[in-house]
């Protein structure tokens, strides 16, 4: 089948097996050296961090995600209760997530150089977290542990058909990040290939980041998933790339997306608003990215046999289109690819544990 070939792994990246990713910081191809955070730091009181490592140099420049971790307590209903309505779950259970760390995750699997910078609290579900990264792949080194707050967690109520409503609880997500970010903090960032963000974290690391990377000329793509206000200007000014579903879109321009005709207008507001680049994930009609001045290009889904869990299918798909994107490969290729990792997320209980891995991933394109 045509295009498959292109999305095999890069001729510049062999991956490796990871044994243990939090002693292996990066040196990238960018002529800056960093050190992991070093414990103590006066900028940051309330961080308890891991103690430096000696770098030991990957050659591919990594995907940096800078986001959430959660623990998702997950129940199992046949429908969401009404106003003042009790109901029961079939079952229950807690799994890791958060959309920076499903994300994180998912390039950690599918076998690309991943980092995650993010926070956790001092209790069993930041441990529950630390270890589902670890066993992801992801280097750890810029994950803090705060006194001060709680390890972030959601409750996903998981209908019987597979959709389910969240509510999250932001913890340390949200609490005890440096009010100014030193630059020391900020050379992972400057020396990745791409860099991930979301809204499960305050806005103003966000723009730092988000900064950090421009002038670094490295890449952003901008999750509009989370928060539910307003993207600040500033932020939107260095992002390349901003990807919504329908319903966020509908949120952040105030206009209607139920139709293709209708999301092309809410696209033009947002290239309106500084983006120009914006994909959209549209559930179970696909995908769609927009590049201002062209036509858009539509990815449809690829069918999975059932739908268990949709809760970590958008974090697949944008963690998914990441790594083709910094890897090399066409707009087209990087839609197919993001398309057949969603399509395998869905099939597997959990955010986490539904990433899948990218032998998975091309033998379903490969299958097609």
């Amino acid at each position: 089948m045509r295009g498959i070939a292109a999305l095999s792994p890069s001729k510049h990246f062999n991956p490796t097996p990871q044994t243990n990713p939090k002693t292996q910081p990066i040196q990238s191809n960018h002529n800056n050296h960093f050190s992991p955070k070093k414990p103590n730091k006066p900028s940051f009181p309330c961080f308890s961090t891991t103690p430096s490592k000696t770098p030991i140099p990957i050659s591919t420049p990594p995907l940096v995600v800078v986001g959430s971790a959660n623990a998702d307590i997950y129940v199992e209903i046949e429908r969401l209760p009404k106003e003042g309505e009790t109901i029961s779950a079939a079952h229950g259970q807690t799994l890791a997530g958060g959309k920076g760390a499903n994300q994180a995750v998912c390039g950690g699997k599918l076998s690309y150089p991943t980092y995650f910078v993010g926070q956790v609290g001092q209790d069993a579900h930041g441990k529950l977290v630390t270890e589902a990264l670890e066993g992801g792949g992801v280097h750890l080194d810029y994950l803090n542990t705060v006194s001060a707050a709680p390890t972030g967690h959601a409750v996903v109520m998981l209908q019987s058909d597979g959709q389910n409503s969240i509510i999250i609880v932001g913890g340390a997500n949200m609490s005890c990040w440096p009010d100014c970010m030193g630059d020391d903090d900020l050379e992972v960032v400057r020396s990745a290939g791409i860099v991930l963000l979301q809204r499960e974290i305050p806005d103003f690391v966000n723009v730092q980041v988000a900064k950090a990377a421009r002038t670094a000329g490295v890449p952003v793509i901008l999750d509009a998933g989370g928060v539910d206000a307003p993207i600040p200007s500033e932020l939107l000014n260095f992002v390349d790339i901003l990807s919504p579903n329908e319903s966020e879109l509908a949120r952040l321009t105030g206009m209607p997306t139920e139709s293709f005709e209708q999301i092309s207008r809410a696209v033009i507001k947002c290239h309106e608003m500084g983006v120009k680049q914006v994909l959209v994930k549209l559930g179970a009609k696909g995908s769609a990215l927009f590049i201002e001045g062209e036509e858009p290009i539509k990815q449809p889904i690829i069918s999975a046999p059932r739908v268990l869990d949709t809760t970590g299918a958008g974090d697949t798909f944008t963690a998914a289109f990441a790594v083709a994107l910094v890897e090399g490969k066409s707009k087209t290729e990087c839609l197919r690819f993001a398309a057949a990792a969603a399509s395998l997320c869905v099939q597997v209980m959990g955010a986490i544990p539904s990433m899948p891995d990218r032998k998975s991933v091309l033998n379903l394109l490969q299958s097609l």
